[in-house]
């Protein structure tokens, strides 16, 4: 998994390194959105009813810029950094155009994906798949039974992503984002096997 590699479409895989880290930090991941989805109590109060709803006006989320540590950058330079993160970049024309960041924990056996962005221009094409299968190759190698990722309730576009990459609701947390610019917004769980 350490060479490059590029489909028919000209998109070149590989591993970040710290070359990589400004592109990565500039990366655009706003989005827009018609739908999102709502949480809502079940009438009997043990449990929670999740659904997707209209909104007008669309939904224009941006989200503050993120510092991405060396270790956001693990694995980049050979295991020795962290042999349990990765992270993946997509490069078009040699332009960074998506990538992945993930982290392998062995106490039960999950791999998170902790960041995958595609900027706007390039979505649509694979490339968020792409990355994502390189994250499953990576959580093969480690062992993992299963992926896991957190998403918004407003990032509708990202939720139908995930389900058909095959990842499907298993949690919530309506506090996550408390005290937070995302305040009001609820934090879904999705998981999927890797095996």
């Amino acid at each position: 998994m350490t060479t490059a590699h590029a489909p028919a479409d000209g998109i070149v895989y590989r591993l970040a390194g710290p070359e990589d880290a400004g592109a990565i930090e500039a990366l655009d991941s706003s989005f827009t959105t018609s739908t999102v989805f709502e949480v809502a109590a079940s009438g009997d109060g043990s449990g929670f009813l999740l659904r997707e709803v209209p909104v007008d006006p669309p939904v224009h989320k941006v989200f503050p810029p993120e510092e991405h540590d060396e270790q956001g950058f693990a694995g980049a330079r050979g295991p020795d950094v962290d042999a349990d993160s990765r992270t993946f970049v997509a490069l078009d024309g040699g332009e960074l155009c998506g990538f992945a960041a993930v982290g392998y924990a062995a106490w039960n056996r999950r791999l998170t994906i902790e960041d995958i962005e595609v900027a706007p221009g390039h979505r649509g094409r694979g490339i968020g798949s792409a990355l994502m299968e390189r994250a499953v190759e990576f959580a093969r190698e480690r062992g993992a039974e299963h992926l896991w990722l957190e998403v918004s309730s407003v990032n509708a576009p990202a939720v139908h992503a995930y389900r058909r990459m095959g990842f499907a609701f298993c949690g919530l947390d309506t506090a996550l984002y408390a005290g937070t610019p995302s305040a009001g917004e609820q934090a879904l769980f999705m998981s999927r096997p890797c095996r």
